[in-house]
């Protein structure tokens, strides 16, 4: 078996009103190109989400959301970024944005197993205590 493998992730953020700062973590994105890897996993938790605005279009934010899988994965379904590399879909999904959506600090680690580091981190940055019971 070969490895470990450098990755990075970053953290996706609900922040429903930007000038508050305020956010709820509500997904993972993570590239590993020592294993050609790139994807993203997200939660969908409506009712944190209006814990934080109860105004919030639920539907709209996981349209939304949905993208991120699907920029990872590449290719037509992705549009025109769908076209770039991985490691350019990667530093395009984390680049700073002021929107209702927006991702952490890019972090760096090893691992022998993207996906399952990609789990590791969903469950332990992103879900609930109520989730994992």
């Amino acid at each position: 078996m070969r490895g470990p493998y450098l990755y990075d992730y970053a953290i996706l953020r609900l922040v429903p009103r930007v000038e508050r700062e305020e956010f709820l973590n509500v997904g993972v994105i993570l590239s590993c190109p020592g294993k050609r890897f790139l994807d993203a996993r997200i939660v969908i938790d409506a009712e944190r989400w209006r814990a934080l605005d109860p105004s919030l279009d639920i539907e709209d934010i996981a349209a939304q959301l949905a993208s991120y899988p699907l920029i990872c994965a590449g290719g037509e379904a992705a549009g025109p970024i769908g076209k770039l590399s991985q490691r350019e879909r990667f530093n395009w999904l984390i680049a700073p944005k002021s929107t209702i959506i927006q991702t952490s600090a890019a972090h760096t680690g090893w691992c022998l197993d993207p996906e399952l580091m990609l789990e590791h981190l969903l469950n332990r940055m992103v879900q609930s205590a109520q989730e994992k019971k």
